[in-house]
């Protein structure tokens, strides 16, 4: 048998132009944009497209960051995203050279700049070989539709999370001046495993966003993220050294969520700078030392973080690619009835309503009405379930349906939730039903509670309502002639508070499976 995907809940996504609005807003892309033009006509650059510093300054200057401390860094990151995004292309031939040194030496420098070499510069010295021009990818930045804007962001978010995931450069570059061979292990750094951490921690944000929408708009703690990664759920009080890891993380993290934010991936609230320590060479998280300085300390400081909706975009994206089912809603509305009545019970409520609602905007309130009841029948185990689902769905649907109801009012699946709906809808006209069939509708909701809830205080509830108005009610329950009668019974007998009623449950139970 194949191996089952992983299957994630469905989320709501914006649509294409709204994603593709946010794409062109977020600040590492819209620099990039504004640089690509600014390139068109050609400017000078040293092998692999890095910037003369007379050119860096320029464009720190164009994008308004020159009074910005991290400036020219910012400056440097969003060149480099125009060039791996295409926006720019360079132009290595033995023309572009030409070229280049000539307008390098038309210039205001001599080609090897006046300084020591801001973040992103061309070194003292460089040999100015290629030529930056506009890519093709501009174009479609303003002539292309919204798929082609979230293509082109999407590839720029994936250089930017690989270097989120990428050792500390000083690291490298401490061992490399040392005259050492690189050694992996003695910077702490193991490629697969950053990278699956990182893909963790945005995983589990998108999980929290596709349970609870609310929830989600809210930013997560950054301590409580990073110890949903490292903290094991049996462990009840962690650690100090699972703690100690934890801290660890939170700095990390930090670290590539601030390199993230840029990309409209995030919106995050970085963590204080004055509660980062130094220890043994590496960061580490200052935290209270008490509950009572924990309860006076605010959260924020410690750093906060949720995705926006281009970011659930984009980790559902990469989800995909990986070969994890993760829906979004609005994905069943062209699929059959049987298909959508299966797949809501999975759905959040929030999640199931606009599913539900998507696939009947597809469809007439008849035409609905008639693929839901027919994929509702049936005496199988999941069948319960899906009359429920179905009633659910059709309390969306307006009086235009009722033809399609009254067609089932003597159907032994059908008949009592037609007459719940026609009730509902305040219709005249809706003719009593049999006693066999209330009871058979009990059973079935009864049933499809068991199904979605377990023993729940909500069914517990509901099974001592329905004893406590018919005192004879498992006198007639166990004739019923369903499926899951005995089943129901038993489930009865358990959750009933009064023991004599829970007794005459498990009797009726017992008779039921007797007589089938």
């Amino acid at each position: 048998m194949p191996e089952e995907r992983p299957t994630m809940p469905p989320v709501r996504l914006r649509t294409d132009a709204e994603l593709a609005r946010d794409a062109l807003a977020a600040p590492l892309l819209a620099r990039a944009v504004r640089l690509a033009r600014w390139a068109e006509p050609g400017k000078p650059v040293a092998s692999g497209g890095v910037l003369p510093e007379s050119e860096l300054r320029a464009a720190i200057e164009l994008l308004g960051l020159s009074g910005d401390e991290d400036g020219p860094e910012h400056t440097a990151q969003a060149w480099q995203l125009a060039v791996d995004t295409g926006l720019v292309e360079i132009d290595e031939s033995e023309e572009a050279s030409g070229a280049a040194a000539a307008a390098e030496s038309d210039g205001d420098g001599d080609g090897k700049g006046d300084g020591d070499g801001a973040d992103g510069a061309a070194p003292l010295g460089d040999e100015f070989s290629a030529l930056a021009i506009s890519g093709e990818e501009l174009r479609l930045i303003t002539e292309g539709g919204p798929r082609d804007i979230l293509d082109i962001w999407l590839d720029g978010f994936e250089t930017v999370l690989a270097d989120a995931a990428a050792p500390d450069l000083g690291d490298i570059a401490a061992q490399i001046s040392e005259g050492g061979e690189l050694d992996l292990d003695a910077i702490d750094w193991n490629p697969e495993e950053e990278a699956e951490f990182l893909d963790g921690v945005l995983g589990n944000l998108y999980l929290l966003t596709a349970l609870d929408e609310e929830a989600a708009a809210a930013s997560v703690p950054l301590p409580a993220l990073a110890a949903s990664m490292i903290v094991p759920e049996d462990m009840d009080e962690p650690t100090d050294d699972i703690l100690e890891e934890v801290s660890e993380a939170m700095v990390r993290l930090d670290d590539q969520f601030r390199l993230l934010a840029p990309t409209g991936l995030i919106d995050y609230q970085p963590v204080d700078e004055a509660l980062i320590q130094e220890v043994d060479g590496e960061g580490r998280i200052q935290e209270p030392e008490t509950a009572e300085e924990l309860e006076d300390e605010d959260v924020s400081r410690y750093g906060m973080v949720r995705l926006t909706p281009l970011g659930i975009y984009a980790v559902r994206a990469r989800m995909i690619e990986a070969g994890i089912d993760a829906p979004a809603v609005g994905d069943l509305a062209d699929k059959g009835a049987d298909i959508l009545l299966d797949a809501l019970p999975g759905h959040p409520e929030p999640a199931a309503q606009a599913e539900a609602e998507q696939w009947l905007a597809r469809r007439t309130p008849e035409e609905a009405a008639r693929e839901l009841l027919a994929a509702a029948r049936g005496d199988d185990e999941g069948a319960p379930l899906r009359r429920l689902t179905c009633q659910q769905t059709l309390s969306l649907v307006g009086t235009e349906a009722e033809p399609a109801l009254r067609e089932v009012l003597d159907d032994r699946h059908l008949g009592g939730l037609a007459r719940v709906w026609l009730a509902e809808q305040g219709v005249a006209g809706v003719p009593e039903p049999p006693e066999a069939m209330v009871f058979w509708l009990t059973v079935d909701t009864l049933a499809a509670q068991l199904a979605t809830e377990g023993d729940s205080a909500e069914l517990r509830d509901l099974v001592r309502g329905l004893v406590d108005q018919s005192g004879s009610f498992f006198d007639s329950a166990w004739r019923v002639d369903h499926p899951a009668t005995a089943e129901v019974l038993e489930a009865m007998g358990r959750l009933h508070p009064d023991k004599q009623a829970a007794k005459e449950a498990r009797k009726a139970a017992f008779k039921a499976r007797s007589r089938a």
